[in-house]
């Protein structure tokens, strides 16, 4: 074993105990209540509400995919044209 040295400090054995305590522990248990009180806050949406939410997803769902689509086909003659100049 290591001698010490009269001037060296020992750190306490709390000190990592501390350290997961605030850092580690805490948070997550705090993370964990504010979590709960929320969703208990939280009230599930109506039949009318939820079918407007799931036709407008829907909606933004196809416009990105007609947006992609048109993207693309629009880009393979422009590539077509870039490769073959190579």
């Amino acid at each position: 074993a290591r001698s010490r040295r009269p001037n060296e400090k020992m750190a306490p054995k709390d000190d990592d105990e501390t350290f997961l305590s605030q850092n580690v522990t805490s948070p997550a248990l705090q993370f964990y209540k504010d979590s709960k009180m929320l969703v208990r806050k939280c009230a599930k949406p109506d039949k009318n509400e939820f079918t407007k939410i799931a036709m407008a997803t829907g909606a933004g769902f196809l416009v990105m995919g007609f947006i992609g689509f048109f993207v693309k086909l629009m880009f393979i003659p422009i590539n077509n044209v870039i490769v073959s100049n190579l």
